[in-house]
């Protein structure tokens, strides 16, 4: 699987529901038990993969339709495989915490297995398309 962006995220900067400039944007580390699938949309509609979560994102940009934000660190929750990184809209619940992107080859090495309590630094692409383009 390469980066991919979940349609309902695509949906959400369309219509407005989703800003990511402004928003509260925030990285969640993945179990390698998840399959993407883009059609997912909400955290909850994932199961239990979540293995910590990151602080909001900082000093967001979209110059020419390219997110892109400072790197950032997550705990891991458990002693498990993981595999990728989503992006999500994070809103205080799973049910409504719409899904964004799906990143499995940041510059910091995917998959892994972390040792639980680890900290985690998510250092994101600085290549062209950061660390997604529309």
């Amino acid at each position: 699987m390469a980066n991919a962006l979940f349609n309902p995220g695509r949906e959400g900067f369309l219509d407005g529901t989703i800003d990511w400039d402004t928003g509260d944007i925030r990285a969640m580390l993945v179990l390698s038990t998840y399959t993407f699938d883009a059609t997912d949309k909400f955290i909850s509609d994932l199961g239990a993969v979540d293995n910590g979560r990151s602080a909001a994102l900082g000093s967001k940009t979209v110059t020419d339709g390219i997110a892109d934000a400072a790197d950032t660190s997550l705990v891991a929750t458990a002693a498990s495989a993981c595999k990728a990184i989503i992006i999500f809209q994070h809103t205080g619940s799973d049910a409504t915490a719409r899904l964004i992107a799906y990143i499995d080859t940041p510059t910091s090495g995917l998959p892994f297995t972390p040792s639980a309590g680890q900290t985690v630094n998510i250092t994101w692409d600085n290549g062209a398309n950061k660390i997604f383009k529309l």
